[in-house]
């Protein structure tokens, strides 16, 4: 990882996202007008020794999982085989909102010692996810931004390539003193792809001495290897970071 300072065509690049994370504070601020009461989210590892888990297929999560969709060539964004569209639940208020239940009801089950303290977002669809969840649970949340748009000195992580081609491979950063050493971090995305992504987000927030505990998205794509990527990533460095996605 490295510091880099930011210059002012840099901090107006990274007002981009600013309108994302306002829109989803808003649109949670609405949702969560009273006060909600969220069972302990039940979840089951999908293999043995895996460590990573899924909700308990009641009716209610298999409704969800079908209720996302998503989109192949001519209409999916750069040709992409299965584009998920976060738009399938953010369109509807119930669904959004059972959606960010599972993951706030699944966080605030571990014990107080292990609760996230912490929510940073993948830029940009984690910029959707990640607030309501970080407001549910009353824990700030982080932008993890690509190719410094971000203000302020940063520490950027090292490059990585997706599941579809770019004109370069893109980088994430955190601000400086976002995320601290007593931190415990939940990086969250709305799928994971090939894993570059996660592993990104987990080299600068390690970076600036913060603990990962755990990746969440709503969908793991199969076919693109990006749960043995992490685990490998760095050495086997996050191969205990537990991952949980809606299915």
């Amino acid at each position: 990882s490295r510091i880099t300072m930011i210059s002012v065509p840099q901090l107006l690049m990274g007002l981009t996202g600013f309108g994302a994370v306002v829109g989803a504070l808003a649109t949670y601020t609405i949702m969560a007008s009273t006060k909600r009461s969220r069972a302990k989210v039940k979840v089951t590892e999908t293999s043995k020794g895996s460590n990573c888990f899924v909700p308990v297929a009641t009716a209610k999560v298999l409704k969800a999982a079908k209720a996302v969709r998503w989109y192949s060539p001519p209409f999916s964004p750069k040709n992409v085989p299965r584009f998920y569209d976060v738009s399938s639940f953010t369109e509807d208020p119930d669904l959004f909102q059972f959606i960010i239940d599972l993951f706030v009801g699944y966080y605030e089950g571990f014990p107080p010692s292990q609760r996230p303290t912490c929510i940073v977002g993948c830029d940009a669809r984690g910029f959707v996810l990640g607030p309501p969840i970080a407001m549910a649970m009353g824990i700030k949340f982080v932008l993890l931004r690509k190719d410094q748009k971000a203000p302020g000195v940063l520490v950027e992580g090292s490059g990585y390539s997706k599941e579809y081609a770019e004109a370069h491979d893109e980088r994430m950063c955190l601000r400086l003193g976002s995320v601290s050493p007593k931190d415990r971090v939940v990086i969250i995305d709305d799928l994971l792809a090939t894993g570059g992504t996660a592993i990104a987000g987990m080299e600068v927030v390690t970076a600036l001495g913060a603990t990962v505990t755990q990746f969440g998205a709503i969908v793991a794509l199969e076919g693109l290897n990006g749960i043995e990527n992490i685990r490998k990533a760095h050495g086997g460095k996050y191969k205990g970071v537990p991952i949980f996605t809606l299915f």
